[in-house]
């Protein structure tokens, strides 16, 4: 054994090998079970409760990932290019998947889920190499790194830096993740993956741990193929408790890549594929899209994802400043969410919901005064609802106004409901988002942190690059409140709007009411409204018009130059590494794993504390 060097046995070509062996189902059997066997062995985080301060590690794994395994590099090689080469469609021949059975997806499964456990390790704690690099000598041999961290999983994959090596690793994700949307005419014709979890923790590994390799991906417009997926993964989750885990991960994922600018430019390219989707039909770009989506998470998704609103709108307004042409149907999307937020009883209701409007106030001014000329639908969207910015201009802020908002609150629908945005037909070929099955399994998750804890703020300079503006005083203007009074808590309490006066904790005051209400961004928005609700009031008297391409005409040709306040510097809010995130993924990679894993079901009936076992 000793003579042998396993480097000439990597399992499949792709990163740093270039040999493809000839398949062999007697191998991939064996791989399979060796592997399952190696996962229960590293799976002792199942039984330890989650706690904040645990870095995770596990004796098995130290040694499987650390020097003392000398097949750590070709074991690690060959993990990764087995679940990156892997093309369940096979041949292209309907119906492949029926007539043989396939060796490799259970290994390629059971591969991703061993990968994605060796590489559970907190980035927070301890910083790998730096991203600058040469691009010499072997797949993980950069020249002038660092010793990166023990874990040699960890560090191998922080150190790829081959151009060939990259595009191996997205396409393969790409391929996997978008296989759930594969439409054929022929219904079960192609065979379904359903690890797509673990892909998704497998590619927030990636961008996470290998800077060049989040470059590589926002460099040309193959993100938009992983973009895609993860919409259609959220749009058809968001009415299903059991998949909270997923909807999480997807927006993390979309959080990181929109902390850089060139996730932003990319969303202007059009979107033409039609992947069957419960959302309305529109005509735009991949902005409009994630738009869309976003509305429909926020209106039609269940209670749980309420946390995830702070996230979502986040992204957004990241993004905005490089929109160049929004729709008119995400333009009405964006101003429908903000009558919705700026709804008395809903900002009285809980510490936190003013910020929903501060963030959405934000992507109207950034796309205003960066994004002006081709944002002819959005200005127009903002003239026609031009009472909702009055409206919160002029917020009652005395007593009776709070009480008489908090009454209303009792008797109001839910304040997303579908009235008032237009809903049109949903695209063809779509199913509705369904709840989940009653009886099916779902695994706990710990809170995870707020938006102030998840992201750090940056601002962009002229020339384009990022400055950071932390560590900022305890409270910044759109926080609202003073510091002293109602800090927002690590763990976040759920949005619910009966959350706090119902308990006694907490209750709107006038002055908590000001110390918000001053700090809207509405300057911008008011202006505009000023300058440009006279002109377009005077052409539909003189031509009597109540069309609306006429009057977008005229303001795709108008400009605000020298009316508008001087611009505002870009804020992005980028996410941080955190231990509370590195705790959350430990919880849901478990909770996947744990559930993926009923034949035989290694896991079931022990006592497991890092969850609980829930049924929907």
């Amino acid at each position: 054994m000793h003579s042998l060097d396993s480097c000439e046995y990597i399992w499949e070509a792709g990163v740093g090998f270039a040999h493809s062996p000839q398949p062999n189902y007697i191998h991939d059997t064996n791989r399979t079970e060796l592997l399952k066997l190696l996962l229960t062995c590293f799976s002792e985080a199942m039984y330890l409760p989650p706690a904040p301060d645990s870095d995770g590690s596990n004796p098995w794994v130290q040694f499987f990932c650390s020097t003392e395994n000398r097949h750590a590099l070709p074991l690690f090689t060959s993990l990764l290019n087995t679940v990156c080469a892997y093309d369940p469609v096979g041949y292209g021949i309907p119906y492949n998947h029926l007539l043989f059975s396939d060796s490799r997806e259970p290994l390629v499964e059971e591969a991703a889920q061993v990968l994605i456990v060796t590489l559970d390790h907190d980035s927070a704690a301890s910083a790998g190499p730096t991203v600058d690099g040469t691009t010499t000598g072997t797949a993980m041999d950069d020249v002038d790194q660092p010793p990166g961290p023990e874990n040699l999983f960890v560090n191998y994959l922080s150190r790829i830096h081959r151009e060939e090596d990259f595009q191996f690793i997205l396409k393969g994700i790409a391929r996997l993740l978008s296989n759930p949307l594969l439409q054929t005419y022929l219904p079960n014709s192609t065979k379904k993956i359903q690890f797509h979890q673990e892909l998704l923790v497998l590619f927030w590994k990636l961008c996470d741990f290998n800077k060049k390799f989040l470059f590589f991906v926002l460099k040309s417009s193959d993100v938009l193929d992983i973009l895609v997926p993860i919409l259609y993964f959220l749009n058809d989750a968001r009415a299903d408790q059991s998949r909270v885990g997923l909807m999480h991960i997807g927006v993390f994922i979309l959080l990181l890549l929109s902390g850089e600018r060139n996730f932003g430019v990319r969303l202007n390219k059009p979107y033409s594929v039609r992947v069957p989707m419960d959302i309305p039909v529109f005509t735009g770009t991949h902005a409009d899209l994630l738009i869309v989506v976003f509305h429909k998470i926020i209106t039609s998704g269940h209670q749980r994802l309420q946390p995830l609103f702070d996230c979502l709108l986040t992204i957004v307004v990241n993004v905005s400043p490089y929109l160049k042409s929004l729709s008119m149907v995400a333009a009405n999307k964006l101003l429908h969410l903000l009558e919705a937020f700026s709804t008395t009883w809903f900002l009285f209701s809980a510490a936190q919901n003013h910020h929903l409007v501060f963030f959405l106030l934000e992507v109207f001014n950034n796309i205003i005064q960066y994004q002006f000329d081709g944002n002819s639908n959005l200005v127009y969207a903002i003239i026609r609802k031009r009472s909702v910015f009055h409206q919160l201009a002029n917020l009652p802020s005395d007593p009776p106004a709070i009480h008489k908002a908090l009454q209303r609150r009792r008797k109001a629908p839910e304040p997303l409901s579908r009235s008032g945005s237009q809903e049109g037909a949903s695209m063809e070929g779509s199913r509705p988002a369904a709840p989940a099955e009653p009886g099916t399994l779902k695994t706990s998750l710990v809170a995870t942190p707020g938006i102030d804890k998840l992201t750090e703020k940056s601002q962009v300079s002229e020339d384009g690059t990022l400055r950071s503006l932390e560590p900022a005083p305890p409270q910044s203007p759109e926080d609202g409140s003073p510091a002293d009074e109602e800090p927002s808590p690590t763990w976040r309490e759920q949005r619910r709007p009966s959350s706090a006066s119902a308990s006694g904790q907490w209750s709107p005051t006038p002055e908590w009411v000001l110390s918000w209400k001053a700090k809207l961004p509405l300057q911008t928005i008011m202006r505009l409204l000023q300058v440009l609700v006279p002109q377009v009031e005077k052409i539909c008297i003189d031509k009597g018009l109540t069309d609306e391409s006429e009057i977008l005409r005229f303001l795709q040709h108008g400009t605000l130059v020298g009316l508008l306040p001087v611009p505002h510097p870009i804020l992005i809010r980028k996410y941080q590494a955190n231990s509370g995130t590195a705790m959350w993924f430990r919880t849901y990679m478990w909770g996947v794993i744990y559930l993926r894993n009923v034949d035989p079901p290694v896991w079931y009936d022990t006592d497991v504390k890092l969850f609980e076992i829930q049924r929907v």
